[in-house]
Parts: structure tokens; C-alpha cells; sequence
């Protein structure tokens, strides 16, 4: 049997086959990176990132039919169009768009909401405000609002259906706390008519049929690109962890079936999320956000030119076998999780005559590993629960000197996915089980028993308590951002 899958991530986009050893083939990839206007803006014109999503799976399509199409997009980045015409109102705004953050504040201040500039929920009021000018018009049954996984479903099924999943709307802001119903008082506080909202469906399960695509696959798994990576990388028993290093760093623990009691960030930083649903019973998790991973990379390569490329971070660090000394914290857009200081900047500390440019990029590799040891600690703290093995994807998975330092700052073995994108695995997996692929999803991930690990070998460069210290000096930079909470 073999699965489509449709992975729309915020730089790019992807379509691929699925295969029942879990080899992915027919992959095809096209650039689809948001524009930012301005400081702070993040906008992309969702009718070509629909014409570039059924390109790529046209192309995939065209090795044969498929028994199941599975979606897994970025989460909370929204859109917003007429029914009527199938064509969006003004440029959708991505999830790392800034605009909101004084609607943030004054969502807090007069109705007592917590919701951040990253969630869908003032998105969608900043549109409805921005793009329909007629207040009347702003509760018209002709509007639709969603978010990248609801059009993507729309277009495919030409108009038939306006759906999300759990996994998705949890992240949006406007749910009840357990992610299963929209907040009606919430939405009619903020002026957002919920028959514009798409319906929440489980996240495997029929929708529909894809009749824009050859074939008209049916549709059988939707999931936001982080629980589906979790699913990928087979952490669907409590206590199992997966961490995603890509432009950031987002970890994400399956924690079983009890709800959480508010959809708020928790005491240690984290924040609870749905972590996949079938059959009308959810699962959940928790999750714990690096701002920049990634980016610290690029950083060395782009702007500080220490390196030539992405792959000689590891053959520069592993040329010294310590930092001497060299701390480096990666808080180039402010720290996350447990912190959550958006004031903080990076920082280099114990540089001495003798540091090289090899210390240096050796201490980007263990910072970026110490903050991943941050996270940890605080699912840890968060959950009640404890994380004996490690899974991450993501680019930076595939530097050894970044896995072995990750592995020593947490002291635990660290699996590395055999698919660099594991949310193409994921969301594979939960459509191919329910279309009989595999029995269930842990038959599914029995294929990813081989993948390698690599075991601690002791202290990390730097001790956890210098780590401490290093933190604590980055921190508060630009005080006027640190006082931020969302």
C-alpha cells in the first residue's frame, strides 16, 4: 500500500509516497518562504502556496495511485476568504507575524485573555478589522477563516469541506482548554463569527475525498507539523520525547489522555498541546519552544562568515575536543522555554587570547545542545513525567558534534530520525493506519527501531550550573522587551 503525504512547512513545502517499511520516495519539493514587508511582518499569498501544493503532489502522484492522503502543515499561520469565490481576502498572516503583540497586551488588560502574537486568535480579528471594512459584513456566512491545514483541505476538496483537526486548533487560541470545541464566549467577546470557523474533526479519520488531485485520494489524517513529527518519530507512549531542530527548536512529549486544566503555559515554561485524536478519544501532550536553533547556524555561515557551510559546523568543532571555556548562548530572537524572555540576546562569555574560530563554533553547537537540555527539564518538570530516550529530526540532527553534545548536556541517549523531516513519516503513518497500511501506529513505528543513538559520554564542555550563570547574564538585555508575557 502506499500514502500520500502533503507537508506545507514555513519555508517550503513537500509531497511524498509513504511506502509500508516506512521508506519515504516520490519526494518533491518546491521553496515557499513567507514575505516580511516590514520588521516584524510575516505574510505569503495562499493561493500560490496552494498552486505549489498540488504541483508537488501531482508530481508524486504520477509513480501511481495512493490508498490514503495524509496533511501535516505549520500550525496557527492564517487565512482568511470568501466562500463565494474560493479567493482569499488580502495576504494571509503567518505564524511568526509580530503585528498583533499591542492586541496581545490589550486582549490581557481588558478582557483578561493570555494569547501570543504567534496564535491564530488575534490574527484572525486584525483581519477581520484590516480587510472588511463594512462592520456588518464581518459576521457574513460567506467568510471563511482557517488556518494553513483548512485550505489546503478546502482546495483539495474543491469547497466540500472547512475542517481542522484537534492538533490544529488547540494551537490557535480559541478553544476550550482540552482542544476539543471552539470557545464561544471567547469568539464572541473577540467578534469572530464561529460559523466562519472550519469544523474540528479528529485528526485521523475520513474527511473527504481529494477531487482536485488525480485519483481523489481520501483524505484520512490531518496533524499540525510538530505532533506529527512526535507521531513520526514514534513517541506515542508517556514519557516519549521528540525534539525538531530546525530554524528553531520545539520539543514535544506525549503525556496519555488526561486533558490539561487550562490551554496557559505551565509553571516550567511549557505548554500543553493535543498531541493527536481518533475515534472521538484525544491524546495530549506538552511542549517546550527554542526560539532559535537553526538560526545560530546560519548566523556562523551568513553573517560572522566562520564557516562555508551547514556541514563544516561539524568538521570545524570536532577539530578541538572542548570549547576551552567558550559559552555560548543562542538567544538571538530572546529565549523561550522555561525562561521566556524575549529582551535576552546571544552571548559569547570566557573568550581568551587563545579562543579560535573552532571554539567558537563548537560553543554555538553545545549552546544550541544546552538550551535542548533546557527543554527536557522543564517537560520534565511539567509533566511528572521522566524522558529516558531522546528522538529529534530536523537539519541539525544530522551534525554528530551537535547529537553528542545534546547527549552529554542531557546525559541521555539521543535517537536520531532516519527521515531528516519525520513529519512526512507521521502524518504517513496516521493515514496509512487508518486506510489499513499498518494495524496501528505503533506497528507503524516498529520500522524505526534501527534508527542510530548515540549514548552520553560524560560532562559536557561546560558544567549545567556555569550554564546557569551564562543564562542568567544574557538575560533582560533589552529590558523593555523582557517585560513581555504572553
Amino acid at each position: 500500500m502506499r500514502t500520500l503525504v502533503i507537508d506545507v512547512g514555513t519555508s517550503g513545502l513537500r509531497a511524498a509516497i509513504v511506502h509500508d517499511d516506512a521508506s519515504v520516495t516520490d519526494l518533491h519539493y518546491e521553496e515557499f518562504a513567507p514575505d516580511s514587508p516590514f520588521a516584524g511582518l510575516v505574510e505569503f499569498d495562499a493561493t500560490a502556496m496552494y498552486a505549489a501544493v498540488h504541483r508537488v503532489a501531482s508530481r508524486a502522484l504520477e509513480s501511481g495511485p495512493v490508498t490514503a492522503l495524509g496533511i501535516t502543515t505549520q500550525r496557527a499561520s492564517t487565512i482568511m476568504w470568501r466562500a463565494s469565490t474560493g479567493a482569499p481576502i488580502g495576504p494571509s498572516l503567518g505564524w511568526q507575524d509580530l503585528r498583533t503583540v499591542g492586541e496581545c497586551m490589550a486582549a490581557r488588560a481588558e478582557h483578561g485573555f493570555t494569547f501570543a502574537p504567534n496564535q491564530t486568535a488575534t490574527k484572525a480579528v486584525w483581519m477581520l478589522t484590516h480587510y472588511i471594512t463594512d462592520v456588518a459584513e464581518r459576521s457574513s456566512d460567506d467568510l471563511r477563516i482557517g488556518t494553513v491545514e483548512s485550505w489546503i483541505v478546502y482546495n483539495l476538496t474543491q469547497g466540500a469541506h472547512h475542517v481542522t483537526d484537534h492538533t490544529n486548533a488547540a494551537v490557535t487560541g480559541l478553544t476550550i482548554p482540552d482542544g476539543t470545541s471552539w470557545n464561544s464566549a471567547m469568539l464572541k467577546t473577540l467578534g469572530i463569527a464561529e460559523h466562519q470557523l472550519p469544523r474540528i474533526v479528529d485528526s485521523m479519520g475520513f474527511v473527504g475525498n481529494a477531487t482536485d488531485l488525480v485519483g481523489a485520494p481520501p483524505i484520512l489524517a490531518i496533524a499540525g507539523d510538530q505532533q506529527a513529527s512526535l507521531v513520526g518519530q514514534g513517541c506515542i507512549v508517556p514519557g516519549m520525547a521528540k525534539i525538531t531542530f530546525g530554524t528553531g527548536g520545539m520539543l514535544d512529549m506525549f503525556v496519555g489522555d488526561n486533558p490539561p486544566h487550562s490551554a496557559q503555559r505551565n509553571s516550567g515554561g511549557t505548554f500543553p498541546i493535543v498531541a493527536f485524536s481518533r475515534g472521538g478519544k484525544i491524546s495530549y501532550g506538552t511542549e517546550a519552544i527554542m526560539l532559535s536553533a537553526g538560526t545560530n547556524i546560519e548566523w556562523l555561515r551568513d553573517d560572522m562568515g566562520l564557516i562555508a557551510d551547514a556541514a563544516e559546523s561539524h568538521t570545524l568543532a570536532s577539530s578541538v575536543p572542548t570549547t576551552d571555556g567558550v559559552a555560548y548562548i543562542p538567544a538571538l530572537l530572546g529565549l523561550g522555554t522555561p525562561f521566556w524572555d524575549y529582551g535576552a540576546r546571544g552571548a559569547l562569555f570566557g573568550i581568551t587570547r587563545g579562543t579560535t574560530r573552532a571554539h567558537i563554533v563548537r560553543a554555538v553547537l553545545e549552546g544550541v545542545a544546552h538550551r535542548g537540555a533546557d527543554l527536557v527539564e522543564s517537560a520534565e518538570a511539567d509533566s511528572g513525567l521522566t524522558i529516558g530516550e531522546i528522538r529529534i529530526d530536523g537539519g541539525m540532527s544530522r551534525n554528530q558534534t551537535f547529537v553528542q553534545a545534546l547527549a552529554d548536556a542531557t546525559g541521555r541517549p539521543v535517537r536520531v530520525s532516519p527521515v531528516s523531516e519525520a513529519t512526512t513519516l507521521g502524518a504517513g503513518f496516521m493515514a496509512g493506519t487508518e486506510s489499513g497500511q499498518w494495524h496501528n501506529l505503533g506497528s507503524a513505528a516498529e520500522a524505526l527501531s534501527g534508527a542510530p543513538v548515540t549514548s552520553p559520554l560524560g560532562a559536557p564542555g561546560i558544567s549545567r550550573q556555569q550554564w546557569s550563570q551564562a543564562v542568567s547574564r544574557a538575560r533582560s538585555w533589552i529590558p523593555e522587551l523582557s517585560s513581555l508575557d504572553f
